[in-house]
């Protein structure tokens, strides 16, 4: 029997109409539409409004307005390497189009309050809170675990001398190992040039700026090792993190509402910091120091993305996007998309690991088939500052079930004219009547 689909599933399935087919107008968006779900009853005005409502054609309005068309959005890469079956058997990766981009689904059944996967961090620059307690010797400086006093287990950081002061210390030897992924280029007794860009991160609260800092120092360290797969692995994953880069973000009045926005003058005196700190440091010994730590040139292409302003910018965007709640940067845990009424929720449990291990449990039944989604935003937010929180980094309207729901609870207005004859259009079509 023909009925009118849940505005949730027709805005689905317009995006994944016009994302196969970008060159088709809204009337063969809407044919294609009815032959692809022949039971379905839906206007071509309907069409039309979800189309122009996720920004997939330029509305009348606009058309004739000063207003950009926002005309990009997050964008990410399958990253092939990743072997997800040291997490789960039970997930998979799957890519949806090109504006959702890629996301997790389930493989097989999940059950309320399963532990779906843990994964430990791909860098983690932890909330400032926890860095000055690494700073002051109290916390891991690797898995952010605090420090038990007199505890014959931490280690200090190898490097540091009473002319050569590096705070860093570690709960084991583990965490110690760990540490020299990315610590090296970070670390103030072996790389000094480093301190003035990771003090402007803290001084601005730039929480992505930190982020890149240990992203780079990671890539960095990893061209450094003779097996050239490090740095092929760990290059996928940062260029396969979702990314809108802050130049977008800009020139399309994206900004975050629950957050500070650095401006154009904070982002290059950043850019000049992290330039002096990992290639050309301004004095002459902390260039030694560092030439000391790097000897291995970058491939091309890994120099241009990291070193380039654009390529900083964007790796900033990444970064934003893509950072845990405290600060971890998860390769897997980094391909879950949104929703207001998310399924799973993501713990910090391991007690070992303090903030850095993340544990993704289910927050109700899961069936084979269907996504795994997380919330981006404060859940407690209303629907208004939830939606501004998604639009402010590039994600359009929510169209969730819970926003669906609210937003209808909110809509007490009167039904304009063109709403009045989509419902009529309707109507006439399920009765069949021309």
């Amino acid at each position: 029997m023909p009925f009118s689909p849940p505005e949730e599933e027709l805005t689905q399935a317009v995006i994944d109409l016009k994302s196969k087919n970008p060159q088709l107008g809204i009337s063969k968006v809407h044919a294609l539409l009815l032959q692809s779900h022949p039971d379905w009853i839906v206007s071509e005005k309907r069409t039309r409004k979800v189309l122009q409502h996720q920004g997939l054609i330029v509305s009348p309005a606009l058309a004739t307005s000063s207003i950009p068309e926002p005309a990009v959005y997050p964008s990410s890469k399958i990253i092939y390497s990743l072997d997800i079956h040291q997490w789960s058997p039970k997930i998979a990766v799957k890519y949806f189009n090109k504006k959702k981009g890629k996301g997790l689904i389930a493989v097989s059944d999940i059950e309320e309050g399963e532990s779906i996967w843990r994964e430990d961090p791909f860098i983690i620059a932890p909330e400032w809170e926890i860095f000055d307690m690494q700073q002051s010797s109290t916390a891991c400086s690797y898995c952010t675990t605090p420090l038990q006093p007199d505890s014959p287990l931490t280690n200090p950081c190898a490097a540091s001398s009473s002319s050569s002061f590096c705070p860093a210390r570690y709960c084991n030897r583990l965490c110690t190992a760990r540490s020299g992924k990315a610590h090296p280029l970070l670390c103030p007794a072996q790389n000094p040039a480093s301190v003035p860009l990771i003090k402007y991160a803290k001084d601005v609260q730039w929480m992505a700026l930190h982020a890149l800092a240990h992203c780079t120092s990671r890539l960095l360290q990893a061209n450094q090792l003779r097996d050239s797969s490090t740095l092929k692995s760990d290059w996928e994953i940062y260029k396969g993190l979702a990314e809108l880069g802050l130049e977008d973000r800009y020139k399309y009045s994206y900004k975050s509402a629950s957050a500070p926005e650095p401006d154009r003058g904070t982002w290059q005196k950043a850019y000049k910091l992290y330039i002096e700190a990992f290639k050309e440091p301004k004095s002459a010994q902390a260039k030694k120091k560092l030439d000391q730590i790097l000897k291995n040139p970058l491939p091309p292409d890994v120099e241009a993305e990291l070193f380039s302003y654009e390529g900083f910018l964007r790796g900033l965007g990444r970064m934003s996007l893509n950072l845990e709640a405290h600060g971890g940067l998860y390769a897997l845990h980094s391909h879950l998309n949104h929703s207001c009424d998310p399924n799973i929720s993501v713990r910090h449990l391991d007690q070992r690991n303090a903030l850095s291990r993340i544990t993704v449990i289910a927050k109700r039944p899961i069936k084979a088939g269907e996504e795994l989604l997380v919330t981006y935003v404060n859940p407690k937010l209303g629907y208004k500052a939830r939606q501004d929180e998604l639009r402010g980094w590039g994600f359009g309207a929510c169209t969730c079930s819970r926003c669906i729901e609210e937003a209808k609870m909110m809509n007490q207005a009167p039904a304009t004219n063109d709403e009045l004859d989509d419902l009529a259009d309707e109507l006439k079509a399920g009765l069949g009547v021309v």
